[in-house]
């Protein structure tokens, strides 16, 4: 089974709007200066980090910009550039929200599920309905178009819809997904992370943020991708954390292979889910590296600013464990000596920490691992994979080439309203497909 990563690709129109409650790096960035040409550079340089050490890679597009069919259901009409005016005129936060460049976060794509895991031997994909918040519940029905095309052989995927799109039903994707694997090509584990649910009230609920993903969403993928019910966990996000600003899971905890790097306060009961998981390990005859990171040595908020574990376990051809992290955990003395300690402990298995640079993505609260989405595949699947989207060499150099050409290097919220920036966007995501080739992705 081979993991690849599937990036966004930062969109033409990334801009900071603050319009996720309960995202403090987006709320506190609000109305700043972006920079979209960087910002997509940067995720691009990640991407060839990844390619360099010799994993699979693939590249997730921007979703189509501005949605213009979204403010003519709402009832603005006439031109293109008269529907924005008005729009920018009546209502600057729509504005903002049909330009959301947000999809740049692959992490909440879909969820999906490894055909080592599912009944019928297939990958299973599931994408996300994203209701919780507007602007991101408009990217559903291209990440569903951009799956079915990029992995569209039935013999290995399957593609389910995604769940009702409503508020019981509330689903986040692979942000609230985690999955450990054992080394002798077993079924793999998956534990469903949920904020809320819809028709138990539970004990303890956070009361300052809203918990977005609901326990009856991930029952229900569990259900449709045919997972072993023995080796899927239910687990409750601890409503402390959401509190504190992680919106998702992903924020306070990641998992990859036989390791669970998480804090302390990541979860409720999180004594009795390392317990079991210990023992479903230990019955194999294998070691689950269950890293908990201590409230007294980075406390909660310190962990969700630094972002720490929003971050990427990788291991290399050569078994080498690399923590990818964002470089704003090497501004954070606490978090930065801890990280130091835990590559020097031979107990744990990481022998490098590397940094990188993702301001653009952090300041609207979006580290590696949100930028991604990981696919497990087996080999044979993966010479399926659209080509197009396949990471290179060459690929890589005409994006880089298409960024600079289309990306504009300082955009405000007030810069929605220029018609130029209409013009700019929609000339950038046509220009794209032929580079990624196809030309169906983007119907404007």
């Amino acid at each position: 089974m081979i993991e690849m990563n599937m990036d966004g690709l930062v969109g033409p129109s990334h801009h900071y709007a603050g319009l996720s409650h309960g995202n403090l790096a987006s709320k506190q960035n609000a109305l700043q200066v972006a920079n979209p040409k960087a910002a997509a550079l940067q995720g691009l340089d990640k991407m060839r980090y990844l390619f360099d050490l010799g994993l699979p890679q693939c590249i997730f597009p921007p979703s189509s910009a501005p949605k213009l069919h979204v403010l003519r259901t709402l009832g603005f009409t006439g031109s293109n550039a008269k529907i924005i005016e008005g729009c920018a005129r009546t209502s600057p936060e729509l504005l903002s929200q049909i330009y959301s460049s947000s999809a740049m976060w692959a992490a909440n794509a879909a969820c999906i599920s490894s055909s080592a895991d599912t009944l019928d031997g297939k990958t299973h994909f599931t994408p996300a309905n994203l209701n919780s918040t507007f602007h991101r519940s408009l990217e559903t029905t291209d990440t569903t178009r951009f799956l079915k095309l990029f992995f569209s052989n039935e013999d290995f995927f399957i593609h389910h819809s995604s769940l009702p799109n409503h508020s019981r039903f509330g689903d986040e994707g692979a942000a609230n997904h985690c999955r450990l694997s054992l080394e002798n090509n077993a079924p793999g584990i998956s534990l469903f992370i949920y904020g809320r649910s819809s028709f138990n009230r539970l004990a303890r609920q956070p009361q300052k943020f809203p918990a977005r993903q609901t326990l009856e969403a991930s029952q229900a993928i569990a259900r449709s991708h045919g997972l072993n019910p023995d080796l899927c966990f239910f687990v409750q996000q601890n409503p402390e954390a959401i509190d504190q600003g992680a919106f998702h899971n992903d924020v306070v905890s990641v998992t990859h292979k036989n390791i669970m790097f998480c804090h302390e306060q990541a979860f409720l009961d999180q004594d009795k889910l390392r317990q079991k998981l210990i023992s479903i390990f230990n019955a194999h005859d294998e070691n689950l590296h269950w890293i908990e990171v201590p409230a007294r040595r980075i406390p909660l908020a310190e962990a969700i600013k630094s972002y720490i574990f929003n971050s990427q376990i990788i291991t290399t051809a050569q078994n080498k464990v690399i923590l990818l992290v964002p470089n704003e955990c090497r501004e954070n003395i606490k978090v930065w000596d801890y990280l130091h300690e835990l590559c020097l402990d031979e107990n744990y298995p990481f022998s490098e920490i590397k940094t990188i640079d993702l301001s653009q993505s952090m300041r609207n609260g979006g580290g590696p691992a949100c930028l991604r989405l990981r696919i497990p595949l087996t080999s044979e699947a993966l010479e399926t994979v659209h080509p197009g989207i396949v990471f290179s060499e060459q690929l890589d150099q005409k994006l880089r080439s298409w960024v600079n050409q289309y990306y504009r290097d300082r955009l405000h919220a007030d810069d929605l309203a220029d018609p130029l920036l209409l013009k700019e966007t929609q000339e950038a995501l046509y220009s794209l497909g032929p580079i990624l080739q196809t030309n169906a992705l983007y119907d404007f």
